[in-house]
């Protein structure tokens, strides 16, 4: 292998620089690392500060701020300031004193007239977080007519009729008005049998689950069979000084509909694009009615003697009308869970295809359903009869 030998350097050609010396070496470095030194003492100043850790963070906070009337107790402080610098204000030049005028004749004077006796007066809003004292008279049929939308009606007993949104003859006594007593929660359990067509339905069980605390409610019944359901109501709403006042009320088989209560507008909206209705005082649904009318005669048993009837605006899923019910005498009946003795309440049926509801409340129990029938105009029904035993004592 041959032996690569290193030119002299009288052989490299003119021109190229020889090797430097490690001083020329060692000063370049030193150059180079002051350089270095100077630029990076320089960069904070050339880029500016360092930005905060914090700047990349991002967090949300709820701000109170304070109502406006916090801010006008300061406004006091500054007004001396600006008394001192506005001028002072010029005295008012006395007024000359005028001459006397005589006073009109007494002949001049126009009485005021008299109200005629023969007008009756503009009927007054009652009061709904007073509980009304127990009476028989009922409302004059032109104070129910004159009285706005929305406006309770009255409240009175048996007696001359006052004529409701459908045209039909009902007594003055509006739910809602009167003194209620709620019940407390409690579960019912229900066996029911009904018919669907041709088809008579058996084994059909549900239950009625009421809750409440004392500012709101949900209630909800059900009536189901194996393969179907039957009914299922659901009403939710606030305890309010006209008793129950519900917010939403649904039916659902296949699918929900619902009706919502939108008090601010004084409307009741349903969700299959129904127009909306007015909506009454004292108004409910065809869930809640039940217990409404329950705490009615709870704290008045007195007041609503057999005949009397409750006009009450009742609410479904897809419409609104007023609901006449009809009280009846009290009577035994053979349940499932017993004998009961209870007072009937009937809705009948004023117009082609209206339902025919009968409620049996038990007045040892807090008047809470211990039988619930309702009548389709096609013939179809259920029943559900309380089928387990309520405790001892009423339910309040």
């Amino acid at each position: 292998m041959p032996t690569l030998v290193a030119p002299p350097s009288s052989l490299l050609p003119p021109g190229l620089p020889g090797r430097p010396s490690w001083r020329v070496l060692i000063g370049l470095t030193l150059l180079v690392a002051l350089i270095h030194l100077l630029v990076l003492g320089l960069a904070p100043v050339a880029i500016g500060p360092e930005p905060s850790p914090l700047a990349g963070k991002f967090s949300t906070r709820t701000i109170v701020i304070a109502p406006p009337a916090s801010e006008k107790p300061a406004a006091p402080a500054a007004a001396p300031a600006e008394a001192k610098q506005a001028p002072p204000p010029k005295p008012r030049r006395p007024r000359e004193p005028s001459a006397p005028r005589p006073k009109p004749a007494p002949a001049a004077v126009t009485p005021a007239p008299e109200p005629d006796a023969s007008v009756p007066p503009a009927p007054e809003t009652p009061d709904l977080t007073a509980q009304a004292a127990p009476d028989s008279g009922a409302a004059p049929p032109e104070a129910a007519a004159s009285a706005p939308a929305g406006a309770a009606a009255p409240a009175g007993g048996t007696g001359s009729g006052t004529k409701t949104a459908g045209g039909s003859e009902a007594s003055g006594t509006i739910a809602g008005t009167q003194a209620l007593r709620i019940p407390g929660s409690v579960t019912l359990d229900f066996e029911a049998t009904g018919q669907v067509g041709a088809s008579p339905q058996r084994g059909v069980f549900g239950e009625l689950v009421w809750l409440q605390d004392g500012s709101r409610y949900d209630g909800r019944l059900t009536l189901k069979a194996v393969f179907f359901t039957l009914l299922n109501w659901h009403s939710t709403g606030r305890i309010g000084p006209s008793g129950l006042e519900p917010e939403r009320y649904s039916e659902s088989r296949k699918a929900e509909v619902a009706s919502h209560f939108v008090r601010d507008q004084g409307q009741i909206v349903f969700s299959n694009n129904t127009p909306p209705v007015p909506l009454l005082a004292g108004a409910q649904d065809r869930m809640s009615v039940m217990m409404q009318l329950g705490g009615l005669l709870a704290a008045s048993p007195d007041r609503y003697p057999a005949g009397t009837r409750i006009s009450v605006q009742t609410v479904g899923p897809r419409d609104a009308d007023v609901w006449v019910f009809v009280v009846g005498e009290e009577e035994k009946i053979a349940l499932p869970a017993g004998e009961y003795t209870a007072r009937k309440l009937t809705r009948n049926p004023r117009r082609d295809f209206d339902r025919k509801l009968e409620l049996w409340l038990a007045p040892a129990y807090g008047y809470l359903p211990v039988r619930i029938r309702q009548t389709e105009a096609n013939g179809d029904f259920a029943d559900a009869q309380l089928r387990k035993p309520l405790p001892a004592g009423p339910s309040n």
